[in-house]
């Protein structure tokens, strides 16, 4: 029976990734050994101390029963107590924080909480599909794309926007550390931007998973620091490398999280608590702005992956950046399509993230996802060469 698909559905861009996939399918039928530096999983495992508490609370029938939307009243407060020591920022366990099921679902449903339809939102290009799809299109909202331009440190140029979208935008998307960019944003942007939510009246929703994910002794700020009237999402999947277990948490105004429980109320029962006071523990080891031990040990591999794949593009001619943060590389291509070239890397068995798969910002350049061991990297780096000489 031929079903007629919502309308929505047709907003979505052709998935790019699903012709990746295709030739990654295919790559391997060949026999081809695949080195993958796509994917913005890490590979590390989770710590031990957190599968140990892991295993203990899943053993604990109370907490095999349904958790409430908002989080419970125990994770709210290691919440609290993180944005306090790793931030400065003092929120109320029940009127500023909540449970999300990882910081996607927390981005995509926040458009359900302030996004009708018409409503401009305010999205990076390139930059997490989610926000201009998830977030915005599955709201029937309009996505305005602000260029993440090199020459501009990969921040949007607001002064940019024109003064009709400003007053129609009601919510603004910024992720600093950026994903795919590895960017940081400097207090002046943070603050700018805080200045523009106040004269036009929008919400910024600042999607921050990488904090923990900086190198060379940067700390990465909140945007909430610099404006605690707002909103930000952040995980414990990168952090702790916990992708799977689908555990992050939203803090900020009250309004915008009470907002965000009303629909997660709606729409799912909440994090697993087990999940939940597993997160509890690992929330914990934080007790000041530094990364606790666990947490840096984890970012050093990363670090040292970062510069093992950057110096060695860099000895080949392939000029790349190293970035201060997340466990990406975007560099431009050595050539102008970059959709063509992630497909001559796929061919020699090297996978990459074409920057178009980002949006139109992206175009002309590539996402490396350092999330393999260091001689797998090596070995990458020896299979691009042949094409770069090519």
């Amino acid at each position: 029976m031929p079903y007629q698909r919502a309308n929505r559905l047709s907003k979505l861009p052709p998935y790019i990734f699903a012709t990746i996939e295709q030739l990654k399918a295919k790559k391997r039928k060949e026999g081809v050994d695949l080195i993958t530096l796509g994917i913005g999983d890490p590979d590390l495992p989770t710590p031990n101390f957190i599968l140990d508490k892991l295993c203990e609370e899943v053993r604990k029938p109370a907490n095999h029963q349904y958790p409430t939307s908002m989080g419970e009243e125990d994770f709210r407060k290691a919440v609290t107590d993180f944005c306090k020591v790793r931030f400065g920022l003092n929120f109320h366990p029940d009127k500023n924080v909540m449970n999300v099921l990882g910081g996607k679902d927390g981005v995509a449903n926040i458009g359900r909480a302030f996004v009708n339809p018409g409503d401009i939102v305010l999205c990076p290009t390139p930059g997490y599909p989610v926000y201009e799809n998830g977030a915005t299109k599955f709201s029937e909202g309009i996505p305005y794309l602000m260029p993440l331009m090199e020459e501009n440190g990969f921040l949007p140029d607001l002064e940019a926007i024109p003064t009709d979208v400003l007053r129609q935008a009601r919510v603004l998307f910024i992720n600093y550390p950026n994903n795919p960019t590895g960017a940081i944003a400097t207090q002046e942007f943070y603050k700018l931007a805080s200045d523009f939510a106040e004269d036009y009246d929008f919400l910024i929703v600042s999607d921050n998973p990488y904090s923990e994910f900086t190198f060379d002794d940067y700390v990465a700020p909140s945007f909430l620091e610099t404006n605690p009237n707002h909103l930000e999402i952040n995980s414990l999947s990168k952090m702790f490398n916990m992708t799977g277990f689908r555990c992050g948490f939203a803090y900020g105004a009250e309004e915008a999280v009470t907002a965000l429980k009303d629909v997660k109320s709606q729409v799912d029962s909440g994090c697993p608590m087990f999940v939940q006071r597993t997160a509890i523990a690992a929330l914990k080891t934080y007790t000041s702005r530094q990364k606790p031990p666990e947490v840096a040990k984890i970012v050093k591999v990363y670090e040292r992956r970062r510069n093992i794949l950057v110096d060695g593009l860099n000895k080949m001619g392939w000029t790349t950046p190293k970035p201060k943060a997340t466990f990406y590389v975007w560099t431009k291509c050595p050539e102008p399509d970059d959709m063509k070239f992630t497909k001559k890397l796929i061919n020699v068995g090297v996978v990459v993230t074409p920057g178009i798969g980002f949006g139109e910002g992206g175009k002309g350049f590539v996402r490396i996802a350092v999330t393999q061991p260091e001689e797998r990297i090596k070995e990458a780096l020896e299979r691009i060469s042949k094409v770069i000489k090519k």
